[in-house]
């Protein structure tokens, strides 16, 4: 299929597409993973926006069912240099271009991913519309501005589970998933956008998990703990503006104010700031990749992580909270623990799916303040 992207800078790109067709919005973000793909258009954070990556080849390894973080593609869609069709790989169960019909997306390859990433480099997070229908530059323009903007949208309630449930799988052992041993704490995850393994790895620590959607009321959770039905609260990832979660944020308020044990990754993180009263602030084009090197400011190590946000907490965070991490590629804060509180919380993935495992020893962090 021919495929035709309209960028609000005015760029017009031709291309080609694979998988089901249509038109599509989002804000474009480039990633620099090398590894991973399926991990990262699972990744229900991406809902809204168009992945760019800057790995060259892309469906190389197909797809399966254990590498899923969530139940379907929640990007807007990709945009790839070369699309390979046929995999490689033993673990694969399903081609790339039959993972995107089936989820009832497309992706845009034969473009010049390199162009496109040095834009959003110079220019910032940029909003497209690209399209297997539409030709025409001014009604793709036209398109394009009269769609709702990411921060106009709460995306958080479209991703998040609508009813409870429990996860009892531990992280991928090479082989499996196996089931959790049990240290005998709980945790409520409010579900804002969860990654499966973070789960996993919540599990593989031994942490029993009941995860709730998103507008659960903090009452329900305080009441819970206070019963000793759960020793603490996780609040996960997710897509989006975090200052327009006007009603989360104030059920987040509630939970520290009853002083109930909390940790936050990535929206969690940012909605924790905001609770607290700081504000977060948009970066120019965000953290997105496997690659990014963090240091532990507690033990002076450096930790090489995974990143997918376009979102930070404010420096003057300090004045309430321990800063324990920062990234080394723009010194923004990666994590912190808030004084006087059992709470704490990092920007980056732990849970490392896909890319490197050296900031795994956080979920066992959070156990022993369980």
């Amino acid at each position: 299929m021919k495929a035709y992207i309209y960028i609000e800078n005015g760029v017009f790109l031709e291309a080609k597409a694979f998988g089901k067709g249509g038109s599509s919005v989002g804000e474009m973000v480039f990633n620099t993973s090398l590894t991973g793909y399926e991990e990262i258009i699972t990744d229900p954070s991406y809902a809204g926006q168009f992945i760019v990556f800057t790995m060259p080849e892309i469906g190389i390894v197909g797809t399966n069912v254990n590498d899923l973080e969530s139940s379907k593609i929640h990007a807007s869609g990709i945009f790839v240099r070369n699309f390979n069709k046929i995999p490689s790989n033993f673990r694969s169960t399903m081609d790339l271009e039959n993972f995107f019909i089936k989820n009832e997306k497309f992706g845009i390859y034969d473009v010049d991913t390199r162009y496109l990433t040095k834009m959003l480099r110079d220019s910032g997070t940029l909003r497209a519309i690209a399209s297997t229908e539409i030709s025409d530059k001014e009604t793709l323009k036209r398109m394009l501005e009269s769609s709702a903007k990411i921060d106009e949208i709460n995306f958080v309630s479209i991703v998040s589970t609508k009813k409870s449930y429990k996860h009892d799988k531990a992280a991928w052992n090479g082989k499996e998933y196996p089931s959790m041993k049990k240290s005998g704490k709980k945790v409520a995850v409010m579900d804002y956008g969860v990654k499966r393994n973070i789960l996993n790895e919540l599990c593989n620590v031994g942490i029993e998990v009941e995860i709730f959607p998103h507008d659960t009321k903090a009452d329900l959770l305080i009441q819970k703990f206070k019963n000793g039905e759960i020793n603490g609260i996780f609040l996960s990832n997710g897509p989006g503006e975090p200052r327009m979660l006007k009603n989360e944020i104030a059920e987040i308020k509630k939970m520290i104010e009853a002083e109930i044990p909390i940790f936050g990754i990535c929206l969690g993180h940012q909605l924790l700031s905001n609770a607290f009263g700081y504000e977060t602030y948009k970066l120019k084009f965000g953290q997105h990749g496997a690659n990014h090197p963090v240091q532990n400011l507690r033990t002076k190590t450096i930790e090489i992580t995974t990143q997918n946000h376009n979102y930070n907490v404010p420096e003057n965070i300090a004045e309430i909270a321990e800063i324990t991490h920062r990234n080394l590629f723009d010194g923004t804060i990666e994590g912190v623990k808030y004084k006087n509180y059992p709470i704490f919380s990092v920007q980056h993935h732990p849970e490392a799916s896909g890319g490197p495992n050296e900031s795994k020893y956080i979920f066992k962090e959070f156990l022993e303040i369980l």
